[in-house]
């Protein structure tokens, strides 16, 4: 297969409807053999970056001017090429990130679910459009006919994601919701795949010609330089941004975003550390259960899940003891693991390290010990609330399968660490019936620092459907109002316009009367 594979890729950008580019910057890499692989790609220069820009301005007009069906039909083709070269493309994502192909099989039944989901969406809407009729005798003034629409903001610049080189990457959620707003997509692709990236754009290039879209419609950006990253979000043709990686290079682009002269939104899921509040009443019944749920949660691709669970909160005493018992003795089992890029695990390494000497900490339990020096441990420590809410340091999310316990006094403190944690994307409360009748205070304060309130159910997973949102107060993402899943995610990428006295001619078809979702009054 790596023949196959080797055979099929150019190591080149994809712009314009073009391959151009030489490839002698950057190879990919194995973080499982720890050595690189035998493929070679190119670093975009300032000329192919303006290149692509340029022509994601002039695909804009035509592309957002297609009809929803259109629009439709161009993103289920997207889904039918990468589900046709399905076994390559998970192989080379297994390669780059030494994900499991299980894993890897699921994430492309994602990948593709999400743009049927916003094809779906297209063709047959699901929200309700505003009309306010005119009344042409009101006194003293006559009140116009207004209708609310929504009209695309421009090229979307999309950043792939490390830990979801599929579903969070080239054609994933942001990619997907953006091409479904009638935004022209320029994919910054993520160093760590490059194979699987370009792969992925290869359907997305045979879906571009099935659907007669214009050729700027899409581009890949492939490169390993700081400056690419900026250049990107600071191209004047690039009208909104969509990025999932570090709160240190997520903020770095988001002030680059706002210091524009024409600033642009920026939504950016910069990490989270999932708290786990457990209630006296379930865990006094469900202590071992609840740590080896735990376990299996953190442990999930090695902890790289953006909504790994890394705070549990508890109240002292026996119930708690045992949890940490079980948490301990769970853990020892875990096997250490290679991360998906050297530099990952490198920062994984110096948080564990700084954090295990850290004098308010006690080390709960670590995994088996390391046997290549590029694979890392799993590790819980424990601290007491008032050595967690006097040191923010503690606060700050450890990538990886690291998890802090945190033992209060009594309930009035288990308060007290909902209303001071961060923004999170996810918190889980842990409960029974009987620990509900007084939990109304504590859910209130954890509703307002996360974008997902989860009961007995571990964070890792995430729904796409239309109810659901992963974003959350700063510094999970850089805007709690949006969300990146889900087919509300369809709104980072439009605004809102009024049209009045807009002849019926000239209007949007979805806003004509007798449209089944317009609500007039």
């Amino acid at each position: 297969m790596t023949l196959s594979i080797t055979n099929r890729l150019t190591g080149q950008h994809y712009i314009n409807g073009e391959w151009q580019g030489e490839a002698d910057a950057f190879q990919s890499f194995n973080p499982v053999a720890n050595t690189q692989i035998d493929w070679h790609f190119a670093s975009a220069s300032d000329e192919q970056l303006a290149q692509a820009t340029k022509a994601a301005e002039q695909a804009f007009n035509s592309y957002r001017n297609k009809s929803d069906s259109e629009r439709a039909a161009f993103l289920s083709s997207i889904a039918e090429h990468i589900e046709a070269d399905k076994e390559t493309i998970i192989e080379a994502a297994h390669l780059e990130t030494g994900l499991p192909l299980a894993r890897l099989q699921g994430e492309t039944g994602r990948t593709c679910g999400q743009l049927r989901l916003f094809a779906q969406n297209l063709v047959n809407p699901i929200e309700q459009l505003i009309a306010d009729m005119a009344q042409p005798e009101r006194q003293p003034l006559p009140k116009p006919d207004t209708r609310l629409g929504k009209v695309a903001l421009g090229p979307v610049a999309v950043f792939g994601a490390s830990n979801f080189p599929l579903a969070f990457s080239t054609a994933g959620g942001d990619t997907a919701s953006a091409l479904a707003a009638g935004c022209p997509v320029i994919v910054k692709g993520h160093p760590a795949h490059p194979a699987t990236s370009e792969l992925v754009t290869q359907a997305i290039e045979k879906a571009i010609k099935a659907c007669d879209m214009p050729a700027g419609v899409f581009s890949l950006l492939q490169g390993h330089t700081p400056d690419l990253s900026t250049g990107l979000v600071e191209a004047p043709e690039i009208k909104a941004v969509g990025f999932t990686g570090s709160l240190k290079v997520g903020r770095i682009l988001a002030d680059r975003c706002a210091a524009r002269p024409e600033p642009i939104p920026f939504y950016g899921e910069l990490g989270s550390t999932n708290p786990q509040f457990l209630l006296p009443g379930i865990l006094a019944e469900q202590a071992e259960t609840l740590a080896e749920t735990q376990v299996q949660s953190m442990m999930m691709g090695h902890g790289q899940f953006c909504t790994s669970p890394g705070l549990i909160v508890a109240v002292k005493g026996e119930a708690l003891t045992r949890y940490c018992d079980r948490l301990s003795q769970t853990l020892a089992e875990q096997a250490a693991s290679a991360m998906l890029t050297p530099g990952i695990a490198a920062t994984y390494q110096q948080q564990t390290e700084a954090l295990l000497a850290h004098p308010q900490l006690t080390l709960l339990s670590q995994g088996k010990a390391a046997e290549a020096s590029h694979h890392t441990r799993p590790a819980a420590v424990k601290v007491d609330a008032a050595g967690y809410l006097a040191d923010s340091a503690l606060q700050q999310e450890v990538f990886g399968p690291f998890a802090i316990v945190v033992e209060c006094q009594d309930a009035a403190q288990m308060q007290a660490v909902a209303e001071q944690i961060e923004g999170q994307l996810t918190a889980t409360l842990h409960g029974n019936e009987s620990d509900w009748a007084h939990a109304h205070s504590l859910v209130d304060a954890i509703g307002q620092r996360v974008g997902r309130l989860i009961f007995n159910q571990m964070p890792t997973g995430v729904e796409v459907c239309h109810s659901m949102n992963h974003g959350g107060p700063y510094p999970a993402s850089t805007d709690s109002r949006s969300t990146s899943v889900g087919s509300m995610a369809i709104h980072r990428w439009t605004r809102p316009i009024c049209y009045q006295n807009m002849p019926t001619a000239l209007l949007p078809e979805a806003l004509r009367d007798g449209q089944s979702l317009l609500k007039r009054f």
